[in-house]
């Protein structure tokens, strides 16, 4: 596909990514300050506002993850210093978490390529490799109690806090700034509103949220013909448009996540802000062709464990395990 033809997509409106912030982070910040008004004389109230805070804190992850594609302000330097706040407000070092992201757009369906902000993925003959040990582990972590309940856990409150053994010194000072910071905004709202408040107002809405989000990357890469190659018959394009699916939300579940269902508009062109990522989609004949998921696929699509390089999909531990039929004799 030519760059020309998408290219007039790849440009941030200023008032427009305005007006994201406006609806992402303000009511974010809003429904939690009503929770802390609630929490005394009604916490069940206060809990109640938690998914609709848990679906305007999606959004801001929205935001965070434009200004790491430097997609969402037209200045780099906007989009840096604008990434590093909302960063603080969804609990990522924006360095790091940029640095990782990239590897995975970079990396994204090459099987020999795996392991950097991704999702991890055997294949089939990789799995039946392994001891009963690594195949339980696996098994575990496959789990959708373990990837949707425990998953969200690890990836936004606990990995953003380490740094990797051969991260660069910029690296870990992402990581090591914003968990000070963290621990200074953190520690001051809870002296101001007390532990119990603290967790009951924002602890079910940064879960919810990140459940989402954990269920929201899962799925665009992990359906059953997804893209997998190896070596030099990985092509970028191909990845994005073949395994990168068009998550097709109904409304306003697209809207809270913003527009990143259309996840092969935003492989192919990292520069498209959200919200031109549906008018790219819809005027561009390349799009029309592309693996689509509606809500219901999304939500059977946890089943699929393991690339089957024979079959060239996705199968599940009950399709790996079978016994394969013999190959036909030749007549």
């Amino acid at each position: 596909m030519s760059k020309d033809a998408i290219a007039p997509y790849a440009r941030p409106d200023v008032g427009r990514s305005a007006l994201d912030l406006a609806t992402s982070v303000v009511p974010y910040v809003a429904l939690s300050v009503l929770g802390y008004l609630l929490v005394d004389s009604s916490p069940l109230a206060a809990l109640a506002i938690a998914p609709l805070a848990a679906g305007f804190l999606l959004r801001t992850y929205i935001m965070f993850h434009d200004c790491a594609h430097g997609s969402f302000l037209p200045s780099k330097r906007g989009n840096v210093w604008l990434g590093r706040v909302l960063g603080l407000v969804v609990w990522t070092p924006y360095a790091k978490w940029k640095h990782d992201h990239a590897v995975h757009h970079a990396t994204a369906g090459d099987l020999d390529r795996r392991g950097t902000g991704d999702v991890t993925t055997w294949t089939v003959e990789e799995y039946r490799s392994k001891t009963w040990k690594g195949r339980l582990g696996y098994r575990l972590f496959r789990n959708p109690l373990v990837m949707f309940g425990l998953g969200p856990i690890w990836g936004l409150m606990i990995q953003p806090r380490r740094v990797g053994k051969t991260d660069r010194s910029r690296l870990r000072n992402s990581v090591h700034l914003t968990n000070l910071a963290l621990l200074v905004i953190l520690g001051g709202l809870v002296a101001l509103v007390g532990w119990k408040a603290y967790l009951l107002v924002q602890g079910p809405a940064v879960f919810l949220a990140a459940a989402a989000g954990v269920w929201l990357f899962y799925v665009q890469h992990q359906f059953e013909d997804a893209y997998w190659e190896s070596g030099e018959s990985w092509k970028y394009d191909d990845a994005a448009l073949k395994g990168s699916s068009y998550l097709d939300l109904p409304q306003p579940l697209q809207w809270f996540s913003g527009n990143i269902g259309l996840h092969h508009v935003h492989h192919l062109s990292a520069r498209v802000p959200n919200y031109k990522l549906q008018s790219a989609h819809d005027a561009l004949p390349v799009f029309q062709s592309v693996p689509r998921l509606s809500l219901t696929d999304g939500l059977k699509a946890p089943r699929l464990k393991l690339w089957d390089e024979e079959r060239g999909r996705l199968v599940t531990f009950a399709e790996a395990t079978a016994p394969r039929e013999p190959a036909p004799v030749p007549a």
